[in-house]
């Protein structure tokens, strides 16, 4: 009997292309990829193909960390097994439509690699398959761009970008006629891409856009949203624009957020949607947002990954600081949309724009389970208004230290990601943290260089 050739191998062949282009995913959610010539992807696409493990193994500036087990100088930094997912099969419109794959990572005995982002997700998705679940989610994403290259920014020494548009125009079709090349390039271009964009409009900033990547299934909205955010920065450079995904790169204007909506389906039906329920909520629903409530702080290192996220969770901004929860209520960090069987939903609002999709959509579909398995309730009611919750609802916290030992200690974290990967990013967030320990700012240089 023949053997059965995946679809995209057999339309691959048929095309006559020369070239490949893979990628992976590093723990920052940074793509790290190549081209292969096309003998060495049909190899790849068989058995998997050696990739460096430092990509696990290093910052978002390819400084190695000191502090890591699983990889590191002390084993040599080998290559480890990439495993191509033909079912991530696209081509890439701003590259000459070069065809495009994505990978993830597995062990020499060919299990999942236990710290890859995309086998994080790809774990807890199993779970909830397990438990009769299927996970539909929606990104999405604001970020500011600026009239800057790498090189206009490296000189400018990372003070100073040029917002593409001034003041603070959120929802302006006036805005849109300022970059219309870019603008219609990310909605058109991005759909050959096979990431289909629901919605795209300026928000309130200098030069900030906010996009919603059409609703899927889980793992194919994280490869979405990982591969819009690269793609963004790819077609911005043809307009001589530098998109910026930081969670706050200035204290006068809000941060970027990257919101998370999800759902659960047994295949056919909402199962979020409770049409005896006063709130349209069904009790299901109702355990899942009392896991993320009750998680919030768990799973925090992976929902504010970098030293600069926490500058976005002040009070007084559209960021919510407080795992609280509202119908409605764009103030909540847990924002229930409960209506139609449909669109019934929660839209998890405190992660911000800089999160690696894999690990914070892992993070928030693990703690909502959590609350499904072990049948959470709501124990306090939606807030209303700007009402941030009673006093003792503990606030986020406002330090990468303090949520990656949080992280390291909770044992829902442990039991949905696993140790070696608890372990793993932990240490990394710890490493980030004495990098930003050891820095000199530009605010002490202000505050300090004269006076003191």
């Amino acid at each position: 009997m023949a053997t059965q050739i995946h679809p995209a191998l057999a339309a691959l062949r048929k095309s006559g292309a020369t070239k490949v282009k893979v990628a992976v995913s590093d723990i920052d959610g940074v793509l790290r990829g190549k081209y292969l010539h096309i003998d060495k992807f049909e190899g790849a696409a068989e058995s998997g193909f050696g990739f460096c493990d430092v990509v696990f193994g290093w910052d978002s500036q390819d400084v190695t960390y000191d502090n890591a087990l699983v990889t590191g100088w002390q084993h040599g930094f080998p290559d480890a097994l990439a495993q191509v997912d033909l079912d991530t099969a696209r081509h890439v419109p701003w590259d000459n439509g070069v065809p495009f794959f994505l990978g993830n990572f597995v062990t020499a005995d060919g299990a999942p690699h236990p710290v890859c982002p995309r086998q994080i997700l790809k774990r807890v998705l199993a779970r909830a398959e397990k438990m009769g679940f299927s996970v539909m989610t929606g990104f999405e994403f604001e970020w500011f761009n600026f009239r800057e290259t790498p090189q206009t920014w490296a000189a400018k020494k990372g003070v100073g970008p040029e917002p593409i548009t001034p003041g603070m125009f959120g929802y302006s079709v006036l805005r849109m006629a300022d970059n219309p090349g870019f603008f219609n390039a990310l909605m058109d271009e991005m759909l050959a891409f096979g990431i289909p964009i629901e919605g795209l409009h300026t928000e309130t900033g200098p030069g900030v856009y906010e996009v919603a990547i059409t609703f899927s299934s889980a793992l194919e909205q994280a490869d979405r949203a990982i591969l819009f955010k690269t793609g963004a920065r790819e077609i911005g450079k043809r307009f001589g624009i530098m998109p910026s995904f930081m969670a706050k790169w200035s204290a006068q204007y809000p941060g970027c957020s990257g919101h998370i909506h999800q759902s659960l389906s047994d295949g056919k039906n909402n199962l979020f949607y409770g049409a005896d329920s006063p709130r349209k909520m069904s009790p299901l629903f109702e355990s899942y947002v009392a896991g993320q409530v009750a998680c919030m702080m768990d799973f925090g290192a992976l929902l504010w990954p970098t030293i600069n996220s926490y500058k976005r969770l002040v009070d007084g901004f559209w960021a919510p600081v407080k795992p609280t929860w509202g119908i409605d209520n764009r103030t909540a960090s847990f924002r229930v949309l409960a209506g139609s069987p449909k669109s019934t939903r929660l839209e998890t609002r405190c992660p911000g724009a800089d999160v690696n999709p894999y690990l914070a959509m892992a993070a928030v579909i693990a703690a909502g389970l959590h609350g499904v398995e072990k049948g959470l309730k709501l124990t306090t009611p939606p807030i209303t208004g700007t009402n941030q919750g009673s006093d003792d609802i503990p606030r986020a916290p406002r330090t990468l230290l303090e949520t990656a030992r949080a992280l390291r200690g909770s044992e829902v974290a442990r039991d949905w990601l696993g140790d070696t990967f608890v372990d793993h990013f932990a240490a990394s967030r710890e490493w980030e943290w004495r990098q930003w320990q050891d820095a000199v700012t530009d605010w002490e240089l202000k505050r300090y260089f004269e006076i003191i």
